[in-house]
């Protein structure tokens, strides 16, 4: 006999009430009980869908990570500074810092790491776009490996976030985007 169907009303407010405490607070003072408690629901509700709340903040940031623009503006730089935008308001936004601690949690729980793996690459299909989309036109000669363009965009701002403990000018932002463009653009040119 099968358990009663989820309600996924209450699921949707318990994401809700766990993204409003990242984005206000801190991942090490989230709690499940705090959680349940600000969705006007038992505690058994929360662990009952997450044993863990590292697996509770990898549902939350499936369902309210900011989306990644998935925009063809006709030239590979143009996407590819578009996505460093998005990517920027990402980690300048103040909920990152909450994100950086759980990161450090998802060794411990391989759920949790698959749906953050199934979320990193959704974020990244608007970049794996705009590169096939540089291949049709001709702007490069082949898809370079995704997860380098990939971290070669991102791995600056997270830099700006937690080492430089500050947010990226514009100035910056068009140095990483061109700096990226032109070392996908290199291997073509060498030819």
């Amino acid at each position: 006999m099968p358990g009663r169907p989820r309600d996924r009303d209450l699921e949707r407010r318990l994401l809700a009430a766990a993204w409003g405490m990242l984005t206000e607070g801190s991942y090490a003072a989230l709690t499940l009980a705090q959680v349940a408690a600000r969705a006007g629901a038992h505690r058994s509700d929360v662990y009952r869908r997450w044993p863990t709340k590292t697996r509770l903040v990898a549902d939350t940031l499936a369902a309210h990570l900011p989306p990644v623009s998935d925009v063809d503006t006709g030239s590979l730089l143009s996407d590819i500074r578009v996505y460093v935008d998005d990517l920027a308001r990402s980690w300048s936004a103040p909920w990152m810092d909450s994100l950086v601690g759980w990161l450090a949690d998802l060794a411990e729980d391989a759920d949790a790491e698959a749906v953050f793996r199934t979320v990193s690459l959704d974020r990244g299909r608007s970049l794996r776009l705009a590169l096939g989309r540089a291949v049709e036109r001709g702007e490069i000669a082949e898809l370079p490996d995704p997860q380098l363009v990939s971290g070669l965009l991102e791995g600056p701002l997270m830099h700006c976030r937690i080492i430089g403990r500050r947010p990226p000018s514009a100035g910056f932002l068009d140095a990483v985007a061109s700096s990226a463009y032109r070392v996908i653009v290199a291997p073509a040119a060498a030819r």
